[in-house]
């Protein structure tokens, strides 16, 4: 097997500080070249529907919701992971594009209710299907159990990140 990029740097740093052990960096930096790359692999049809970084993942949380397709800019933020000033400029440019609109909460008059459209509804569903199908291809190169071995490795490993 061809050594990568990174198993050459570890070799490195081993030559040049054999008294630290940089085997960290064959999982540490893996992981951030194989985030950037699936970042640009997976981001195509997206940018291709016109859609900004992240506005996917708010039309995806809506339809995720289950019918109406609404949810509050917090129960979004909390779903999404981003703060709420950032589910206001991805909302904003969504409902510029028709994508969602914005509605008083009728359980509570203060709060907005943020609800998919029926052409936000379409676009998602369409989208979604594209998504999973580059997502399949880029893990093609593992076997079944593969993916699901490294699904849990990933699980625990983020489990043990956020405990920090």
């Amino acid at each position: 097997m061809q050594t990568d990029a990174i198993a050459t740097i570890v070799d490195q740093w081993k030559r040049e500080r054999p008294d630290l052990d940089p085997a960290p960096m064959l999982v540490i930096a893996r992981l951030f070249r194989l985030t950037d790359t699936l970042d640009q692999r997976l981001r195509p049809p997206f940018a291709a529907a016109g859609l900004g970084n992240g506005d996917f993942d708010v039309l995806a949380a809506l339809r995720r919701a289950g019918r109406p397709y609404a949810l509050s800019a917090g129960e979004l933020s909390r779903t999404v992971l981003v703060t709420t000033g950032a589910i206001t400029k991805r909302v904003d440019r969504l409902e510029a594009r028709g994508l969602v609109r914005r509605s008083v909460d009728e359980a509570d008059s203060r709060g907005r209710l943020i609800t998919l459209t029926a052409e936000g509804a379409d676009l998602t569903d369409e989208l979604i299907a594209v998504h999973l199908d580059n997502q399949r291809r880029l893990l093609a190169g593992l076997g079944e159990e593969e993916r699901a071995q490294l699904a849990g490795l990933l699980e625990r490993l983020a489990a043990t990140v956020s405990a920090d």
